[in-house]
């Protein structure tokens, strides 16, 4: 086992162990309607389980704002890397995607933490 493989493992018991079931909706923007002026969209949401936080009011600049959260993902656990695009679902609340930060070893995505804004 490599070292990348070996913290996929880490990051996967950890946020198991320590993480609380969030689901996220991947949001995929279907055709532009020239009748109603809209464009659909169609949800696809993944349960998970993430470490969530506040962010520290030292990381509060013009993208992140005081009142955001943090959710750390282990990679293993979507096939799909989440973008800004995306929403996450955590029990009533859905939260926007502001920014995704993944860390890579090996060229493994190992976590995704993901900046949220309600």
């Amino acid at each position: 086992m490599g070292l990348a493989s070996g913290l996929q493992n880490v990051a996967d018991k950890l946020t198991t162990a320590f993480g609380t079931s969030v689901s996220i909706r991947y949001v995929t923007t279907g055709v532009y309607n020239t009748t109603t002026g809209s464009v659909t969209t169609s949800n696809a949401d993944t349960p998970v389980k993430g470490v969530l936080s506040d962010v520290n009011l030292r990381e509060v600049n013009d993208l992140v704002e005081a009142n955001d959260r943090r959710l750390l993902i282990a990679a293993k656990d979507l096939a799909i890397v989440p973008t800004t695009e995306d929403k996450v679902v955590i029990g009533s609340a859905v939260y926007q995607i502001i920014r995704v930060v993944t860390e890579v070893l090996q060229g493994s995505d190992i976590t995704y933490e993901l900046i949220l804004r309600s």
